[in-house]
Order: structure tokens, then sequence, then C-alpha cells
């Protein structure tokens, strides 16, 4: 099976789209990650779900876990909070590097190689030409396990 026959439609926003409705769009439909595309609509990084959750809590509880303790419910349920007037490229980590892009031609073993490799919820596959890349849909580790065990 190639990339192109496992990629599907999927969500996908921009850096500039608001961090508040990107958490929304990924809690709703239980999406382990959002592509992140710029103008063009190629490509440009993935915003996974737990980068998402998190730029909710707090750097102090981050960098001391046991902190969380003492947080009381009132306060964690203000956690969303931090989204507000935030955008998309404001949640991505700083160190992420591209997205993981397979050309529509990789087999399920390419794509799962470099979703191991990068450890990405999902992989683009995008057919790259002289006027640029056009994204064809997406691939997320689920659903290649999905196939991957029905091959089985």
């Amino acid at each position: 099976m190639r990339a192109r026959d496992l990629a599907v439609a999927y969500e996908a926003v921009s850096v500039d789209s608001d961090a508040m409705a990107a958490a929304r769009l990924m809690a709703e439909h239980k999406l382990p990650g959002l592509l992140v595309v710029d103008e063009r609509g190629e490509p440009r990084a993935i915003l996974p779900a737990s980068q998402m959750v998190k730029v909710l809590v707090p750097a102090y509880v981050v960098e001391d876990p046991t902190l969380a303790a003492v947080v009381d419910e009132k306060h964690a349920d203000k956690l969303c909070q931090a989204l507000a007037g935030r955008t998309v490229g404001d949640c991505l980590s700083k160190t992420a590097g591209p997205p993981p892009v397979a050309d529509p031609d990789d087999t399920a073993l390419e794509v799962a190689a470099l979703m191991a490799q990068v450890r990405s919820p999902l992989v683009a596959v995008a057919e790259r030409a002289k006027d640029g890349t056009h994204l064809l849909g997406v691939i997320t580790a689920s659903h290649l396990l999905h196939e991957l065990l029905g091959a089985t």
C-alpha cells in the first residue's frame, strides 16, 4: 500500500490561526495533532495535541510536576485561559523541525519509519512540483496502525 492510498483529508490550520479554536478542533474531533500550513497551503509544522496540553500547564508545574498537586480544581479549570489571545504559532515548540512529509509513492513501511524517526502523530503526504508542494492528505499513526494490522 502506498502513501497516496493511505492519505485522508485532514484538518489544517495556519500559524496565525487562533490557538483556542485549534485546541477546540483537536478536542472535538479527537485529533492527535494538527497540520500547520503556510499561506499557500504547504505543510510547515505539526502541532501535536501533547504540545497544546503543555502550553496549558504553567511553566512552574512543568519544571516541578509535584506542584500540580497544590493547584486547586478552581484554578485547574481555568488552564485553557492560557490560550486566550495566542496563535498556533505561539504554541509550536521552539525546537520543532519541519513536518514529516511522505512522497505519494512511499510504502506503508517508509511512512512508518518516517513517523517513528521524527516521533510525529501524523505525516503529511504531498507531491513536490516546480510550483510548490501539493498536499494530498495526512496519515495518522492510528490510521497507519489500523491499515497495517488489517494487512496481517
